[in-house]
C-alpha cells in the first residue's frame, strides 16, 4: 500500500517502513507526527480524494532534524565590477512511515 501526502508545499509518494527528507517540522527526534493532506490511496483499492481522501492519514516517526549541503549562488556582471556570492543550507526533517490509514 502506499500514499501521495502533501506537506511543505510539495507533494510526497510515502510506503511504510520508508524513510523520508520533508520541509522542516516543529517536532523533537523520537516523536510521532501525523499527515492528514492524504491525495490519494493506492495498492488493493485506490482512492483519489478530492482533493484529499476522507479520513485517511499517514502516521510517521521523527528520526532527526538537521540541515541539507550548502547550496552557492554567484551572480556576476562583466565590465561592471558588480558581483554577489551567497550560501543557503535548507533546514530538514527526516520521518520514517510507520503506518497508512486508509
Amino acid at each position: 500500500m502506499y500514499a501521495i501526502i502533501e506537506t511543505g508545499g510539495k507533494q510526497l509518494k510515502v510506503e511504510e517502513g520508508q524513510s523520508i527528507f520533508v520541509e522542516k517540522l516543529n517536532v523533537n527526534e523520537g516523536d510521532k507526527v501525523t499527515f492528514d493532506q492524504v491525495l490519494f490511496v493506492g495498492g488493493e483499492s485506490t482512492k483519489i480524494g478530492t482533493p484529499t481522501v476522507d479520513g485517511a492519514t499517514v502516521n510517521g516517526t521523527v528520526e532527526k532534524q538537521g540541515k541539507d549541503k550548502k547550496v552557492t549562488t554567484f551572480k556576476y556582471k562583466a565590465k561592471k565590477n558588480q558581483h554577489s556570492k551567497k550560501g543557503h543550507r535548507q533546514p530538514y526533517t527526516k520521518v520514517t512511515i510507520d503506518a497508512i490509514n486508509a
